[in-house]
């Protein structure tokens, strides 16, 4: 089934105003591609994208008034297909009634804003890109630290939520638990975000299902984070091994995007909280361009070095 969201939320979510067509608000957006429908506005429809938004600006506006009425409404009236969403003219200019016209006869909205053509194609092109792309469920935790978008993973039972707990009593705050739904915001960035039906909510063996909103606040969520880091939490055993310096080099793909992945040792008596919390810091601190293990490197050589001079002298 084709995913879709409606020129309704693309009204509410991205500074848009309604100029004609309240009544059809509720068309479908398929695609978070725009069109900017230069090439249309001369009669060229070779390759023109029907159920695109349609973004008219300072170009097509101008362009239009060079148009006779009968040519301008011919251009209208193929640029209004059945599956087109709706037409959003940018910067605050006049739609021409050309199109007003068409847009009526094809039951299509017509949207203005004040923004330009560039801020509000971004805003619309993030909005649908979140809304519309592909998704893949991760079992596990995702917690916003300091900004930073935490994603805890590990074995069913290991503590993955009562550890998310005890860092939302910390301050920080709860973006999905037991199941995380990461799609692709660009190249480079994975953005996690919980179900509807896992709004908030989470799950504490013993207790059962908890409100996190409704207990500790509107402060303690999150809709959505990008996620930076992924925490693996691993059941503590004499023959696992784990890094103790910090300078592996384990990721997580997810739709070819690599996130860096740390494995967690748990064990009866370690506070899974602060050790995540000072990770998350740890991570944040590198990033920044300091690094404790190249300190670490530069107090064993100077060691080193030390001894070796003194060495010498004996």
């Amino acid at each position: 089934m084709v995913k879709s969201v409606k020129v309704r939320d693309l009204v509410e979510n991205t500074r848009l105003e309604v100029i004609t067509g309240k009544e059809y608000l509720d068309r479908p957006i398929t695609t978070g591609d725009i069109s900017r429908p230069g090439l249309e506005m001369t009669g060229y429809f070779n390759y023109y994208a029907p159920n695109r938004v349609q973004l008219l600006g300072i170009t097509e506006i101008s362009f239009s008034k060079r148009m006779s009425h009968d040519e301008l409404l011919m251009v209208a009236r193929k640029m209004s297909g059945n599956e087109t969403p709706a037409f959003v003219v940018s910067t605050g200019l006049v739609v021409p009634d050309e199109f007003v016209q068409a847009a009526k006869e094809a039951q299509i909205p017509i949207l203005g804003t004040k923004l330009t053509s560039s801020r509000i194609l971004a805003n619309m092109t993030y909005f649908l890109g979140g809304k519309l792309a592909e998704r893949q469920s991760v079992h596990g935790v995702l917690i916003d630290i300091y900004g930073l978008g935490v994603l805890i993973t590990g074995d069913s039972g290991v503590g993955k939520s009562e550890t998310a707990l005890e860092l939302v009593r910390r301050g920080h705050r709860l973006v999905a638990d037991d199941r995380v739904d990461v799609y692709q915001q660009d190249e480079e960035r994975l953005v996690g975000e919980a179900p509807a039906i896992l709004n908030h909510l989470m799950e504490i063996r013993g207790v059962g299902i908890i409100d996190v909103m409704n207990l500790y606040g509107a402060g303690a969520v999150r809709s959505h984070a990008t996620i930076s880091m992924n925490l693996h939490l691993e059941t503590w055993t004499p023959e696992a091994k784990f890094d103790r310096l910090g300078n592996g080099g384990d990721i997580l793909s997810i739709f070819g995007v690599d996130i860096p992945r740390f494995a967690i040792p748990v064990r009866t008596g370690r506070n899974l909280a602060i050790i995540i919390e000072a990770a998350a810091m740890n991570f944040r601190a590198k990033s920044m361009g300091y690094d404790a293990m190249k300190i670490f490197d530069n107090n064993l050589n100077n060691l080193i070095a030390d001894n070796s001079n003194n060495s010498g002298k004996k």
